[in-house]
């Protein structure tokens, strides 16, 4: 007999969470103005908000913190950090900074100005708000299998060739790079094939332009190279992440994610002009040079973080817990974009609330329906998330309306997993009782997600 799946650690410490009652919740989310995001941690039963810096660390790592060389210029956290970051890709040049969207804020000060458009594939919330403040145009090229949520496809977040050669045909002399997100999140944590990055490299080759990689989640998607792409099965992950930033020129990087740190990111570069032009802007942004917005301590349990989630065993038990939940899902019919991704569940609230108009948010009213049935937070991946044109001021309402459920590295079980399941299943099964959603009574120009006030209607 096969012996069964188990994780590949063991637990040394805990840490205690609270139930709460109904009531308590619904005070709670109403304080909040519905929106999860200013919910305190304390009023959460099961935190699904982000896996952005909510995984635990190693012994290994809490070891290396002890290593920490707080030195403001020179700090030898430093250098081992950027041997590891050339090691894994390649790149020569590393800023650190204090978590991804400051890697996009250092390196688009540079690179962006008003008037550019960056194509790419379905950016996320941070970079199409650090581009679109530039004056500048997120153009999304991911192909159009990622919007439907039923499809079985294995590389569901890939840039289409044919809509990447059209932008650079139509606007070449306004785009300064082309960026690709490894996984693409906003579409449902989809990975992106190797093939896949190659046609890239070769269309901006044959437009003189350079590659960047949004590489949050750049291990989960090696994982998925080598399980679901012909001819990789054989190879490490390091080995295929080598080969997958063989074929960019940059990388931003929120280590929150696969780093498995709590605060961190980095800018990483194989060309000098892109690095003295970010130069300019970390030192009054971030920090000296050899810091950046990062502690030493941090700095050094980031280097180890980067080499235990590059071996296969570290990826294989967190991404099976994504899948666990996914079946789970299967079981009560409940819609997803699927396949299952590495680093969360993408509910289809449009597949669920269909009596609550796409005016009134259905994610967001999904989100706060699983809320308040049993305290676990999600977030909406959706029309509040996708903000205004930044023209017509109008709502976007073309993209996926989605419920993301994260599942922070090394943290939950699958008990907990089972609970997320059997709650989303009760107000699915309420479902057509739902019929109204919710209204914006303020909101913020930009990443309005984040600080936005609803009403219940």
């Amino acid at each position: 007999m096969e012996l069964p799946f188990a994780e590949s650690w063991k637990i040394k410490m805990v840490e205690p969470i609270r139930k709460s009652t109904r009531e308590e919740r619904e005070q709670w989310i109403r304080e909040a103005h519905y929106n999860v995001f200013q919910l305190r941690s304390e009023q959460v039963y099961i935190d699904c908000i982000t896996d952005s810096g909510t995984g635990a660390m190693s012994d290994r790592q809490w070891a290396a913190m002890m290593l920490g060389d707080e030195s403001y210029a020179g700090a030898k956290s430093f250098f081992h950090l950027k041997e590891v970051i050339g090691r894994l890709t390649g790149f020569e040049y590393v800023i650190p900074t204090h978590q991804g969207r400051a890697a996009e804020n250092v390196l688009f000060s540079h690179l962006v100005k008003e008037g550019d458009v960056v194509p790419g594939n379905s950016h996320f919330d941070t970079t199409k708000g650090h581009i679109e403040s530039r004056k500048a145009q997120a153009l999304d090229c991911t192909i159009d299998e990622a919007k439907d949520t039923q499809l079985e496809l294995p590389f569901k977040g890939n840039v289409d060739p044919a809509k990447l050669e059209k932008a650079l045909a139509e606007h070449a002399e306004r785009v300064p790079f082309i960026i690709v997100t490894i996984t693409n999140n906003t579409a449902g944590g989809q990975p992106v094939s190797m093939q896949n990055l190659r046609e890239v490299r070769a269309i901006a080759d044959r437009y003189g332009k350079r590659v960047v990689l949004d590489s949050a989640r750049f291990a989960e998607n090696a994982y998925f190279i080598k399980t679901r792409e012909e001819g990789y099965a054989d190879k490490s992950i390091k080995e295929i992440v080598a080969e997958i930033f063989s074929l960019a020129d940059a990388m931003t990087m929120s280590a929150k994610k696969d780093g498995i740190v709590n605060m961190g990111g980095f800018i990483a570069t194989r060309h000098e002009d892109w690095y003295e032009g970010a130069k300019r802007f970390c030192i009054p942004f971030e920090g000296y040079l050899t810091y950046g917005g990062m502690n030493g301590r941090d700095m050094e349990a980031l280097a180890v973080g980067l080499d235990e989630n590059t071996e296969f065993d570290n990826l294989d038990t967190r991404i099976r817990q994504v899948q666990y939940l996914a079946a789970r899902l299967d079981e009560f019919g409940i819609p997803y974009q699927r396949p299952a991704g590495g680093h969360a569940i993408f509910v289809d609230a449009s597949k669920i609330l269909t009596k609550v108009p796409k005016e009134e948010f259905p994610a967001q009213t999904l989100t706060i329906e699983l809320y308040l049935e049993a305290g676990i937070r999600g977030c909406e991946i959706g029309y509040i998330l996708a903000d205004r044109d930044p023209v017509t001021r109008e709502n976007r309402f073309g993209g996926l309306d989605l419920l993301r459920l994260c599942v922070p590295r090394r943290v939950y079980t699958n008990n907990h997993m089972d609970v997320i399941a059997v709650a989303l299943k009760n107000v699915f099964d309420r479902r057509e009782e739902i019929t109204r959603g919710v209204r914006i009574a303020w909101e913020a120009e930009l990443m309005r997600h984040f600080t936005v006030k609803l009403e219940r209607l």
